[in-house]
């Protein structure tokens, strides 16, 4: 029996527009958060009473020692098939199911391209500048014969070296276990990681996070960056060394840095990435999508549907 659904981090406020919420359970109650819900113990005073939790992708953390004090948790879906911010081992162990969705692959590549747009063609800058009243204050970075350097060639990055192609660049690719053979059939040429540092005028982050991968891209690859580079990072903000970048970018060491993705989420008001130098941000908008979104929050209703009736689907880890 589902009593209580808490829908959290629904930080557009749109999540019952995208999904027919009446197909819950006889008798199911809907709570939605619209708001970060703080540190671990705000989150448990918050969701303590809940049998089933919806959670937007990694922006409330649910390690350890918060499934110990929600002890009504029996489902908790995650928008996504992996999310690496719930302790997998804990659900388990305090017999909760953890159910994924699926999701769009295009999203992220699309607001990846954005970024690089806006970073070599000044759009962000000469918009703001326009608002002010003037006219062409930059000149702008050629797509076409430069290098874009992939950071991971899984199913992101694949997109993105189609894409480049369109744009006529030269693409190469970098990741611990890239199999050459692998990229060639993407029309990527795999290099080393040196080399795609030296070499690239965009550099494009799409790796996955974890304890081997935190800093992937730090001083030591910035400095390899010729000074009209610019990085993007869609992919996870521990990846890159955020001191590192801001010190980059401050000394202007390299051109610049797009980045949807941060070390904390949301972005504190105050943080110094918001006032550097040289730096396009979005927040995290690279899954956010309306069709990305109809999949995350249908989804997460069947799944309720299912667990309450014994069945449960996409049950992950």
């Amino acid at each position: 029996m589902v009593r209580r659904v808490a829908v959290i981090d629904d930080y557009q406020d749109v999540a019952r527009r995208h999904a027919d919420w009446s197909a819950l359970p006889a008798g199911a109650e809907l709570t939605v958060f619209t708001s970060p819900l703080g540190g671990t113990a705000e989150v448990a005073a918050a969701l303590r009473p809940f049998d089933v939790v919806v959670a937007m992708r990694e922006r409330t953390p649910f390690p350890a020692a918060l499934f110990k004090q929600l002890p009504e948790l029996r489902l908790l879906v995650t928008t996504g098939m992996a999310n690496a911010s719930i302790a997998m081992d804990a659900a388990r162990a305090h017999g909760v199911t953890v159910c994924g969705t699926h999701g769009s692959t295009a999203a992220t590549p699309e607001l990846t391209w954005g970024l690089i747009l806006d970073l070599a063609r000044n759009i962000t800058a000469e918009h703001l500048g326009m608002r002010e009243g003037g006219w062409q204050r930059t000149v702008g970075t050629d797509l076409a014969g430069s290098t874009l350097g992939l950071v991971g060639l899984g199913r992101i990055g694949t997109a993105m070296a189609r894409i480049a192609k369109a744009f006529d660049m030269d693409v190469v690719a970098w990741s611990q276990n890239l199999d050459p053979a692998r990229a060639a059939e993407a029309g990527v040429r795999a290099v080393s990681k040196h080399e795609l540092f030296t070499t690239a005028d965009f550099v494009s982050v799409h790796y996955k996070l974890s304890e081997r991968s935190v800093g992937l891209v730090g001083a030591h690859e910035l400095a390899q960056m010729k000074p009209t580079a610019y990085l993007v990072n869609t992919s996870r903000g521990p990846l890159v060394d955020q001191d590192a970048l801001l010190e980059a970018l401050r000394t202007g060491a390299i051109a610049g840095a797009g980045l949807d993705v941060y070390d904390v989420e949301p972005l504190p008001a105050h943080h110094p990435l918001r006032t550097a130098p040289h730096v396009v941000l979005t927040p995290h908008l690279g899954y956010v999508t309306r069709r990305t979104y109809d999949v995350f929050y249908s989804e997460a209703v069947e799944n309720i549907a299912a667990f309450a009736a014994g069945a449960p689907v996409r049950v992950l880890g």
